[in-house]
């Protein structure tokens, strides 16, 4: 069976996130062929076909969620979620002063987390996980 394919970002969503981000130190680069905007080299928000996501603290989570609901975790393949990326409901971002303060939020939040480990390379040139 042949993987589904995925469907583009609506382009009134991109360029909503793009006026959102604004105020935000961050840089936006192409995760999963949509775009995704990183805080010190940490992602903290982004498109998933028309679902936007955020990483969140513990307590902007539950902030929310008492507003929205449960928030569903991002699982841009089946059967593998990203457990600290949360899909956002259009509700929460159909407001750009509110978004713009919950995209800070999730940027600042991103700022405080460690730095990914990075992977080594074997000799052969695929990456491998550091020895233990």
């Amino acid at each position: 069976m042949a993987p589904a394919k995925w469907q583009k970002a609506p382009e009134e969503l991109k360029a909503a996130l793009d006026r959102a981000v604004q105020g935000t130190v961050c840089e936006k680069r192409m995760m999963f062929g949509f775009p995704a905007y990183f805080a010190d080299g940490r992602m903290f928000l982004g498109l998933f076909e028309s679902k936007v996501f955020a990483r969140l603290s513990d307590q902007l989570r539950s902030a929310l969620e008492a507003k929205a609901g449960p928030l569903p975790h991002l699982e841009p393949m089946p059967g593998r979620p990203m457990k600290e990326y949360f899909v956002l409901p259009p509700s929460l971002y159909a407001h750009e002063k509110d978004f713009a303060k919950l995209i800070g939020e999730a940027a600042a939040h991103a700022r405080t987390l460690p730095p990914k480990a990075k992977k080594t390379v074997a000799r052969g040139g695929s990456p491998r996980s550091p020895r233990r």
